[in-house]
């Protein structure tokens, strides 16, 4: 399942994701912030990895996990909620931004327990769902023409992309116990997540004086959980899949309960 779902699936569900509609790339300040404040986060977690834990699995999953959040299923409809529909083009962009982490940086460092440094820095390249990204991006900039029937497909693998991303990750949970879930794991990557990233995160924000509209939306980005995908690629390269499922489902359930101070953090700043 979870080769169909990042091999043939997932590749379809991000080409019908990022050609739905128009993408204005004068909104790119946008995820160029993303990633300034996710590279920022990404060298403090690897410096913290190397003190906090021994196992390179644990190391790996602490550091691309706790950069890989919930950006679109997740993120998009909470922007609308938010801060209205006009916060969609920026939250869609954001969204693309964390794809291209998620399918460079993060199978980096899920794979880096099998392969050498040459070899990891290949299987990016050899995940379609990257390539398929940079195919929307240029069919969406050149305002290329799908045709309904095209559009219909693409639609009904996205949506079948989703149905087999939860039930991977409904498996996975259904083989988390609470007796043994590596709470030194999770909760260290919980911190990761919902602490250091989005208060990297804020203090970039104000220090580069971003508009409150898009810093608040940023700022929103950084603190979702963690994004089902984290569960794919570690199963795929037998990263620690289980304990990524717990880290997951930590994060979520830590997520409701901080979602009252991240809105009252937003309204306060920007």
């Amino acid at each position: 399942m979870v080769l169909i779902s990042l091999y043939f699936l997932q590749p379809i569900l991000t080409f019908w994701g990022l050609t739905k509609t128009p993408i204005d790339f004068n909104l790119a300040t946008a995820p160029l912030i993303y990633f300034a404040i996710v590279t920022v986060v990404l060298v403090i977690l690897i410096f913290l990895a190397n003190n906090l834990f021994i196992e390179q699995k644990d190391k790996s999953v602490f550091i691309a996990a706790s950069l890989i959040g919930n950006t679109g299923n997740l993120g998009i409809p909470l922007g609308i909620a938010l801060f209205g529909e006009q916060s969609v083009a920026y939250t869609s962009i954001i969204n693309i931004a964390n794809i291209f982490f998620i399918y460079t940086v993060g199978i980096f460092f899920f794979a880096k327990e099998h392969f050498h440094l040459k070899e990891s820095l290949a299987q990016m390249f050899k995940i379609p769902i990257l390539w398929f990204a940079v195919l929307a991006l240029i069919v969406n900039y050149m305002e290329v023409p799908l045709g309904k029937d095209m559009q219909r497909f693409l639609q009904m693998g996205a949506y079948a992309t989703i149905v087999i991303q939860l039930m991977i990750f409904g498996i996975y949970l259904s083989e988390v116990k609470l007796k043994t879930i590596n709470f030194n794991l999770s909760v260290k990557v919980a911190v990761a997540k919902h602490i250091i990233l989005p208060g990297v995160g804020l203090g970039i924000l104000l220090m580069l004086g971003t508009d409150p509209f898009i810093a608040g939306i940023l700022f929103m980005q950084l603190m979702v959980p963690l994004a089902v995908n984290n569960v794919n690629i570690a199963a795929l390269y037998n990263c620690k899949p289980n304990e990524t499922t717990e880290a997951v489902l930590v994060t979520s359930v830590l997520f409701v309960g901080l979602l009252y101070f991240y809105i009252k953090i937003i309204g306060y700043f920007f």
